[in-house]
C-alpha cells in the first residue's frame, strides 16, 4: 500500500472534524441535519460492511494455512501459550490502571444523581455468565460463525482444522497451499477496499461531531479526560513492555508501520476495519505469517485491553455518580466479570457499552447510568479501539520475537 494512504486518513480525520463542527454550529434545520447524517452514516456503513465480508474468510484462511505450515502441534501450543500469557498479563494491567485512575480522579463524585423511574439505555445486553461464554466458544456451524463474524468461533474451528492438516502430512499439502492462496486473494481484496478508508473516516468523524459537537465533551471533561489519562498510562506500559522485548529501535519501527491501521481503528471505532491492513503491515516488517495470522485473531478476542480499561472506568464512574459505594469484594467481582466478559466481545462500535450495561444489575447500579455516558461514548470508543489494535500488534510482534528471535527489519 502506498504511504500516501496514511496521509489521506489523517487529512480525512481533520477535515471530518472541521466539517462536522461547522455543521453542528451553523446548520439548525432538523431535516437537513437528519439527511446529512443519513448520507454520511451510509458511507461508513458501506465501508465497514465491505471490510466485514472479508474478515471471516481472511481469519479462516490465514489461520488454517499458518498452523498447517507449522507442521507441529507442539509449536502451535507453544505460540498459543506465549500469546495467552501476554494477553492475561496485559489484561490485569489494564484492569488495574482503570481502577486506580477512576478511584483517584473520581469523575462521578459530587454529581449525586438519582435513578430515574423507567429510564433505559436502549442497549440490549444478554445476561453474562461464564457458562455462556464457554459454550459460545464452539461454533455449531462454521458457516453460521462466518456469517455472524464470530471471530472467536472461527479461531476455534481454524485451529482444529490447522492441527488436523499437520497430521495429514503430504496429503494435506494441497489444502495448505489452497488456504495460502485464498488468504493472498482476500488480502488483495482488502487492500482494494482500504482505498475507501479516507471517505469512511471523513464520514464517521463528521457524523460524531455533527451529533455531539464539543459541548458534550466539555460537559464530561473529567470523565473523558480521566479515561484518556488512563489510556495514556496504558500506552506507556505497552511501549515499555514492547521496547523491553523488541528493543527501542524495533518498537519505534513497529509503531511507524502500524500507524495506518491504528488511525483507521481510531476514526471508525471498529477493530475489524483495521484487521486486514494490520495483518499486512505486520508481515511486511518481518513478523512471520504463521505467527501474525495466529496471534492477531486470538488477540482480537482475548487482548481487548482498551475495552477492559473502559468497562472498569465506566462502571465505577456510574457508581460514583449515583453515590453507590462498592465494597472491596464488589470491586474484585467487578474486575473478574470485566475480565471474563471482554473475551470474545464483538469488535464493533459500542460493543463495550453492551458489557457495561450487562454489568449494572450485578451491583444494583441503575441502567439509567448508561445514559450518562452514552453521549460521549463515541469519543471514548475511538481511544479504546485504537488501543486494542495497537496492543494486539505489539503482542504479535513480541511473540514473534520470543519464538524466532529475528523480526522487524
Amino acid at each position: 500500500m502506498r504511504k500516501g494512504l496514511t496521509a489521506l486518513v489523517i487529512l480525512a480525520t481533520l477535515a471530518g472534524a472541521i466539517f462536522g463542527l461547522s455543521c453542528h454550529v451553523w446548520l439548525h434545520d432538523p431535516g437537513t441535519l437528519a439527511g446529512l447524517n443519513q448520507g454520511l452514516t451510509l458511507v461508513t456503513a458501506i465501508f465497514l460492511r465491505a471490510i466485514k465480508m472479508l474478515v471471516a474468510p481472511l481469519v479462516l484462511a490465514t489461520l488454517v494455512s499458518g498452523i498447517g505450515r507449522m507442521g507441529d502441534s507442539g509449536e502451535v501450543g507453544r505460540i498459543g501459550l506465549m500469546a495467552l500469557g501476554w494477553f492475561v498479563t496485559a489484561s490485569l494491567v489494564a484492569l488495574a490502571i482503570g481502577l486506580v485512575l477512576v478511584e483517584t480522579i473520581a469523575p462521578g463524585a459530587g454529581l449525586h444523581l438519582m435513578a430515574g423511574q423507567g429510564a433505559s439505555s436502549g442497549i440490549a445486553a444478554a445476561p453474562m455468565t461464564v457458562t455462556s461464554f464457554l459454550t459460545n466458544l464452539v461454533p455449531t456451524s462454521i458457516f453460521d460463525a462466518m456469517a455472524q463474524n464470530q471471530v472467536l468461533q472461527i479461531v476455534v474451528f481454524s485451529v482444529v482444522a490447522g492441527l488436523a492438516l499437520t497430521r495429514l502430512g503430504k496429503k494435506g499439502a494441497a489444502l495448505v497451499e489452497l488456504s495460502t492462496q485464498l488468504a493472498d486473494l482476500v488480502l488483495k481484496m482488502a487492500m482494494l477496499v482500504m482505498w475507501l478508508a479516507p471517505l469512511a473516516v471523513f464520514a464517521a468523524v463528521s457524523t460524531a461531531f455533527i451529533q455531539s459537537g464539543v459541548e458534550v465533551i466539555a460537559k464530561y471533561a473529567a470523565y473523558v479526560g480521566g479515561f484518556y489519562i488512563a489510556l495514556a498510562l496504558l500506552w506507556a506500559v505497552l511501549m515499555a513492555a514492547g521496547a523491553a522485548v523488541l528493543g527501542v529501535s524495533r518498537q519505534i519501527a513497529l509503531m511507524k508501520a502500524i500507524r495506518e491501521p491504528a488511525l483507521i481503528a481510531l476514526a471508525t471505532t471498529s477493530s475489524e476495519a483495521a484487521y486486514p491492513v494490520l495483518l499486512f503491515k505486520l508481515e511486511q516488517i518481518g513478523v512471520p505469517a504463521r505467527i501474525a495470522s495466529f496471534v492477531l485473531p486470538l488477540g482480537y478476542s482475548f487482548n481487548l485491553i482498551g475495552s477492559m480499561c473502559y468497562c472498569t472506568f465506566a462502571a465505577l464512574f456510574i457508581a460514583q455518580a449515583f453515590d453507590i459505594a462498592l465494597s472491596p469484594g464488589d470491586i474484585a467481582r467487578l474486575l473478574f466479570l470485566v475480565f471474563v466478559a471482554s473475551k470474545g466481545i464483538a469488535n464493533v462500535p459500542r460493543a463495550s457499552m453492551v458489557v457495561v450495561v450487562s454489568l449494572l444489575p450485578y451491583f444494583h447500579l441503575p441502567e439509567a447510568g448508561a445514559l450518562l455516558i452514552l453521549g460521549v461514548d463515541h469519543f471514548l470508543d475511538m481511544g479504546r479501539t485504537c488501543t486494542n489494535t495497537v496492543a494486539t500488534a505489539i503482542a504479535a510482534a513480541t511473540v514473534a520475537k520470543w519464538d524466532s528471535k529475528e523480526i522487524i527489519a
